[in-house]
């Protein structure tokens, strides 16, 4: 429901960039989504098709909304055919698509960015669908946010969310806020190493970087819905491991068998090659990064987490 666009995990580096605003509807036993188109995003459509396909393994029914332009059909409308949703078309500034998409629904699992119409847009779309949620009566708002939003880190795309969020607390939805860190994906995507074996991203070589499995997301997304009374009211910054990039490549070229090494971006580029918001995300990345506890985590809500070592073995590297 929206239009989307992308930059590679929220993202260049961190944590999942979605386009658009998308959400899941879900009714007493069904799950009900609505998207929007997102096909120049890698990974934000994927953290969608995984909570799909997590909730048809609960045995929960699907439905999406999906807004689309008319000269093409969207990748995600068959991915999300064959888990078994009913796609239709909707937006998400539209009143009418917005009340009929909600009407008799459960839940909502939505999603938000900036990178499409800016700050405010993302705002504005993300307070429209959760006061549209609260007139309809919906019972469970799942609203993915970014790790670390709440630390008050002075990034532009942290900050939108985290309004957005303290919307949602102050409507009175009842809810629960999902924030996700840097996604493990990205490492086939836009922070690919380099045909010549290079993996280039703006992180000094000592530093720690948090990030997360899209399984994870799915696994989390659909037990919020499953086991409302165990997510309700919780904020949760989800993430599986946390490595240099050292650590990455070291891991990278034992899985795909060929050496990768990791060339350090300069931080003092960044804003000329990448924008203001990214610049500043970086440094804050550098500086001072995601708070996490896997370990606590997986205690506290019985939900394995996936670590980088795990997860590299799920890639098929051959295909390039």
């Amino acid at each position: 429901m929206l239009n989307g666009e992308v930059i590679g995990g929220e993202e260049v580096a961190c944590h999942p960039l979605v386009s658009g605003q998308e959400l899941y509807l879900t009714t007493a036993n069904s799950l009900h989504e609505v998207q929007h188109d997102n096909s120049n995003e890698p990974h934000s459509g994927d953290r969608r098709d995984r909570t799909a396909r997590e909730c048809s393994g609960l045995g929960l029914d699907q439905q999406g909304t999906e807004n689309s332009r008319d000269d093409e059909t969207p990748r995600e409308s068959t991915v999300l055919a064959k888990a078994g949703a009913e796609v239709v078309k909707g937006d998400l500034t539209n009143q009418a698509d917005l009340q009929a998409a909600l009407r008799g629904i459960y839940g909502v699992f939505a999603m938000s960015t900036p990178f499409e119409a800016g700050m405010d847009a993302e705002v504005r779309q993300g307070v429209l669908l959760a006061d549209a949620a609260k007139q309809a009566g919906v019972a469970h708002y799942v609203y993915t946010s970014v790790g670390s939003a709440h630390r008050h880190t002075g990034i532009p795309h942290f900050e939108s969310k985290w309004e957005v969020e303290q919307h949602i607390a102050k409507s009175g939805l009842p809810a629960t806020i999902l924030r996700p860190v840097f996604f493990m994906e990205n490492f086939t995507t836009f922070a690919k190493p380099s045909p010549e074996g290079v993996l280039t991203l703006p992180m000094r070589p000592d530093r720690k970087l948090a990030m997360v499995a899209l399984r994870d997301i799915g696994q989390f997304g659909a037990a919020a819905f499953s086991r409302p009374k165990d997510f309700l009211g919780e904020a949760i910054d989800l993430a599986g491991d946390e490595l240099t990039l050292p650590e990455v490549v070291a891991l990278l070229t034992k899985a795909t068998g060929r050496s990768i090494r990791f060339h350090e971006f300069p931080l003092d580029q960044v804003e000329a090659a990448m924008g203001h918001d990214l610049a500043t995300m970086f440094r804050w990345l550098n500086d001072v990064g995601y708070a996490i506890d896997v370990p606590g985590l997986k205690q506290k809500f019985g939900i394995p987490l996936t670590s980088f070592t795990e997860w590299v073995k799920t890639v098929d590297w051959s295909k390039g």
